[in-house]
């Protein structure tokens, strides 16, 4: 998603991508990101806990007013219900490379 962001950017349409990948979003740097740190395929949280849902939304709506800079990325500090294992290492030199070859 952050690649296509980008490119809609180009056309003068401010984006905001949420991500529970931090560090791919981090490697192909959208203009601008939230991270929440949920399973993947949870971006938004529960299905059918609206609160939440409505929660990021407004967080990335506002985000998208406010920032100042192209290729911010921030943490939202939101917390998942239950145990869930997510790689938060840095990314090797070799994934960088497969990346940036992309």
């Amino acid at each position: 998603m952050g690649l296509v962001a980008r490119v809609v950017e180009e056309t003068g349409i401010p984006t905001v991508t949420v991500s529970t990948g931090r560090d791919i979003t981090a490697l192909v740097k959208p203009p601008r990101s939230l991270f929440v740190n949920f399973p993947m395929g949870n971006t938004f949280g529960h299905a059918k806990d609206t609160a939440m849902q409505t929660k990021i939304l407004r967080e990335a709506l506002a985000f998208a007013a406010t920032a100042t800079e192209p290729g911010v990325l921030v943490d939202l500090p939101l917390e998942w219900d239950e145990a869930f294992v997510y790689f938060a290492g840095e990314a090797t030199p070799e994934a960088i490379a497969r990346q940036l070859k992309k």
